[in-house]
């Protein structure tokens, strides 16, 4: 997809850089499997514009698999504290929230420059002692489109993520390693699909615990909180990333020319202007005809749906309670259903904190946790 004239000259950088003196494996398909490497190179990450950090990095493309359970390749970056340790460290498998739909919004593409959203809180995890691997997702940094909100999709993509972590050849990191999964937003719906994915996707992962929040679990009701609101073209980025998954909903179809415009738009920007010009529009506003309402779109966001498995290792989640994007009775769904699955969950609700509060505030807590589950304590479920 195009990126916008104003990061290109970023964006070719990083490309640069990427190529400086990258490494491909062998391509062969008939023995490949999920979370093998196709392409590492060195890369660099900055939490801020210009503000250093004593780590590693590696910009990475690895084998994965898509929403109708065929191959894919996604892109990431894995971050390792540059301390002269050898021995074991764990692995977090981190997605971020929503950056947007063109390939200039990856974290890859954004990490060297400091211009990643989330990167000064992915640094809290480094600094840790941790090594961090972040997808990009589906389609953001790889040929085709993203699959924006398609739960699937992203879940695989944490996991096979976490997988090419083990598989480059780091000193203390291996098959071996305690896992955990990380996420918010956007990222709070891939870590729970990880989290639901791991005993039949990648039961090899040693994952030790889930920290996940503000949690897009249901996406209808999502959609119906935010039509005609403050994050309403984020109902359309996400009709963009299902569409993007399974063409056969024929998005196009449905959308009136100031759809297709504000469609087309977002697929060439990131998300700090898309929510901005996306605001306070209706679905009937953009469209011919309402595509929530059709038996097939419904069916493939259904498939999203959280809270249908439960997760095989404790989850830790947070949801804030003015959440103006996220409602708050969605993520108490997601707790009801995995408590009645018998899951392991430590709930959190984080009073008058609205969607970004949420990030802020609940990270630390939710990395705290996670490090008491790399130090084997017991975690305690309050369902």
């Amino acid at each position: 997809m195009h990126v916008r004239t104003r990061v290109a000259g970023a964006i070719t950088a990083a490309l640069l850089l990427s190529a400086a003196t990258p490494t491909a494996f062998a391509d062969d398909t008939a023995t490949a499997s999920p979370g093998d490497i196709v392409t590492q190179s060195p890369t660099e990450f900055h939490p801020l514009p210009g503000q250093w950090t004593n780590t590693k990095a590696w910009h990475v493309t690895y084998r994965s698999t898509n929403a109708k359970g065929g191959p894919n390749v996604v892109s990431g970056t894995v971050i390792v504290p540059n301390d002269g340790r050898t021995g074991p460290r764990p692995v977090v498998t981190y997605a971020v929230g929503t950056v947007g739909l063109g390939d200039s919004c990856a974290p890859s593409a954004n990490f060297p420059y400091g211009t990643a959203v989330e990167a000064t809180l992915i640094n809290q995890v480094v600094q840790k002692g941790w090594a961090v691997a972040v997808t990009d997702y589906e389609g953001l940094g790889t040929p085709g489109d993203h699959t924006y909100t398609v739960g699937r999709a992203e879940g695989t993509a944490m996991l096979d993520a976490a997988r090419a972590a083990e598989r480059l050849g780091i000193p203390g990191i291996d098959a071996n390693s305690p896992v955990g999964i990380m996420g918010y937003s956007q990222g709070g719906q891939a870590s729970s699909w990880a989290a639901e994915l791991h005993d039949s996707y990648a039961p090899d992962l040693k994952v030790k615990g889930t920290a996940t929040g503000g949690v897009p679990a249901d996406l209808m009701k999502v959609a119906a909180s935010n039509d005609g609101g403050l994050g309403s073209g984020l109902i359309f980025m996400a009709a963009a990333g299902q569409n993007a998954a399974f063409p056969e909903l024929k998005l196009d179809s449905y959308l009136n020319p100031a759809g297709k415009a504000l469609v087309d738009y977002f697929k060439n920007n990131c998300v700090a202007i898309d929510t901005t010009v996306g605001s306070f529009k209706h679905v009937t506003d953009l469209t011919v005809k309402n595509p929530l309402e059709q038996p097939d779109w419904q069916a493939r966001l259904a498939e999203s749906k959280l809270g249908t498995h439960r997760p095989d290792a404790p989850v830790y989640l947070y949801h804030g309670t003015v959440d103006e994007l996220i409602p708050y009775a969605v993520g108490q769904q997601l707790r009801s259903d995995w408590c009645a699955k018998d899951a392991n969950v430590e709930w959190h609700a984080l009073p008058l904190l609205g969607h970004i509060g949420g990030v802020t505030v609940g990270g630390v807590p939710a990395a705290n946790w996670l490090a008491d589950r790399f130090a084997g304590k017991p975690a305690s479920s309050n369902c």
